[in-house]
């Protein structure tokens, strides 16, 4: 599915990685007559702020929807999925690098204003978003978002 969304088969080494280094914390297919459509996968990241004090949370990365169905709400039920799913097991925090335009309807919100980055990325990237699953989950996080090292390779 990653490779078909996709414009190279990054994405999908990507989730093989990710896989094999047992770091998906969350993955989660859409299927249309037994046929998968849609893939989101979650995995953690490391925030270490300026004090050295370290603290996880997970990121969304990648989504993809089969090319004939994108703009369908595939994607947008494959993220409240799986956002749902990251609360279930004790994610309260969720950042993602991606579309500006997109994710903010799912409660995401620029991660720079929080004091947040990530590691490579510039100090206000406009695609880089948090979302708090808990109330106030996030309140005086700040720091650098640290992507697993699979993510190198893209």
């Amino acid at each position: 599915m990653n490779a078909a969304a996709f414009p190279t088969d990054a994405e999908a080494r990507l989730v093989e990685r990710l896989r094999d280094a047992g770091a998906l914390r969350v993955s989660l297919v859409a299927e249309r007559d037994a046929r998968v459509i849609g893939h989101v996968a979650f995995s953690p990241v490391r925030i270490v702020a300026a004090e050295g004090d370290r603290h996880g949370a997970i990121a969304l990365a990648p989504m993809a929807v089969a090319p004939a169905l994108q703009r369908t709400g595939v994607g947008g039920a494959l993220v409240r999925a799986g956002l749902d799913a990251c609360l279930a097991i004790g994610e309260p925090v969720v950042f993602v690098l991606g579309h500006p335009a997109y994710y903010p309807r799912f409660g995401f919100e620029p991660a720079a204003p929080r004091g947040l980055r990530y590691a490579g990325g510039a100090s206000f990237d406009p695609a880089f978003f948090v979302r708090e699953l808990a109330s106030h989950a996030s309140v005086g996080l700040t720091g650098t978002v640290h992507y697993h090292p699979a993510f190198a390779s893209l």
